[in-house]
């Protein structure tokens, strides 16, 4: 367990998330509103599959991970990031979800940062994010945090952010 500081000063704690909390990351997921669920799935998904729900609690490490973001000394999920590198390990996707009752707070920004070093670690050259172009806030911190976008070829409604390392 990892605890970090947000540049507002919150303090929250991180653990990979584990097979055993697919309960957990589906409950998180039903506090998440409708539009952040839609932002971070790209579909409209109002609850997660149990199916779901241990995909993105499955880990692989070194290829595969969500990071859980809990309120210190309790199992409350308050966000949720997910790195998932490509088959050869050069590129990793991540994608993050925060609960309203902490947005915020800088915990995206700190969790990006974590995640991006986590991604480093693993070896892979880039990270990226795919966003709807609706969804403002994250491609402004993606921006902000140095990373560069570009359209998806066929998708208008869709941008690629990537930031190399």
């Amino acid at each position: 367990m990892n605890d970090l500081v947000t540049r507002t000063g919150f303090r929250f704690s991180t653990r990979p998330a584990t097979p055993a909390d697919a309960e957990a990351v589906a409950a998180f997921f039903d506090i998440v509103s409708d539009e952040d669920r839609r932002f971070r799935f790209l579909s409209s998904v109002r609850h997660l599959t149990v199916a779901q729900a241990q995909d993105i609690a499955a880990f692989d490490h070194g290829r595969h991970e969500t990071i859980l973001a809990l309120l210190p000394g309790t199992d409350e999920i308050i966000a949720a990031a997910t790195l998932a590198a490509d088959q050869a390990i050069e590129i990793a996707e991540v994608a993050i979800s925060i609960s309203p009752h902490y947005k915020g707070r800088g915990i995206g920004w700190t969790l990006l940062d974590y995640a991006a070093a986590q991604a480093r670690q693993w070896g892979v050259r880039a990270i990226q994010s795919i966003e709807s172009r609706e969804n403002h806030a994250a491609i402004t911190l993606e921006r902000e945090k140095g990373f560069v976008a570009r359209p998806i070829d066929g998708d208008p409604a869709l941008v690629l952010l990537e930031r190399q390392f």
